[in-house]
């Protein structure tokens, strides 16, 4: 009873670490000192709060869905951190780890949506199959990139940015989304029917997708300036 109350206090207190580390860390400028000590405790707070939640999932109040949150948090949060953690092109045995962390996840993922299927309601410990597909479909694909940059050495440049994105922006909307949306019920009715709650999970993706077109696009266009004809530009 007495860790059981521990582990949950300690999951909600680095949740809130998380979301503010998390929320400073994409409005502080890209590469700042600031930038990286926000970066670098939201790692930390992700990785208990992650963690603190899996274990209370699945010996205390077992539940397959939570589980599955807890493991694929925590993949994205290692993978996405080591990725800039890790001198460019790279890789070592957290890369390894990371990549092993995402199929056990893709598998676990996999078998509780088949279960979730076969069940009367197609379900499992209150969560849809669908879930079940989908986060172990995202950390397969997840696992199959890392065992391809694995492979080639590592990652550099625009690639390597975005990778470091990804993954922490998609740890970052699964916090937003499973507290003002998971627990929802914490606010007021006014607030919960007003539809703001969404508003932090939308800025999380839009933050996301603001910064790989950043990254990727505008990267790709000054390279296409830089070898014009000097005759063109």
């Amino acid at each position: 009873m007495t860790a059981h109350l521990l582990l949950r206090w300690i999951h909600i207190a680095m949740g809130t670490l998380a979301l503010g580390a998390g929320a400073s860390a994409m409005l502080l400028p890209k590469g700042s000192r600031a930038h990286a000590r926000a970066g670098t405790l939201f790692f930390g707070a992700m990785m208990t709060m992650a963690g603190s939640g899996a274990v209370l999932a699945a010996f205390f109040v077992p539940n397959a869905g939570n589980v599955m949150g807890g493991l694929l948090a925590s993949y994205l949060t290692l993978t996405g951190w080591t990725t800039v953690w890790r001198e460019p092109r790279r890789t070592g045995r957290l890369e390894i780890a990371g990549a092993l962390l995402g199929a056990f996840t893709a598998i676990a993922g996999f078998r509780w949506g088949v279960e979730a299927v076969a069940g009367t309601r197609q379900m499992l410990d209150g969560y849809p199959y669908q879930l079940y597909f989908a986060f172990g479909g995202a950390a397969l694909i997840g696992a199959a990139l890392d065992a391809r940059m694995i492979a080639r050495g590592g990652c550099g440049g625009a690639q390597r940015t975005s990778r470091h994105l990804t993954r922490m922006c998609l740890a970052m909307y699964m916090a937003t989304a499973s507290f003002f949306l998971g627990q929802a019920k914490l606010f007021p009715v006014a607030v919960r029917e007003s539809g703001v709650l969404t508003v932090p999970v939308v800025l999380v993706i839009g933050a996301m997708l603001y910064w790989l077109v950043r990254v990727r696009l505008w990267a790709a266009v000054r390279r296409l300036r830089a070898h014009r004809p000097a005759a063109l530009r």
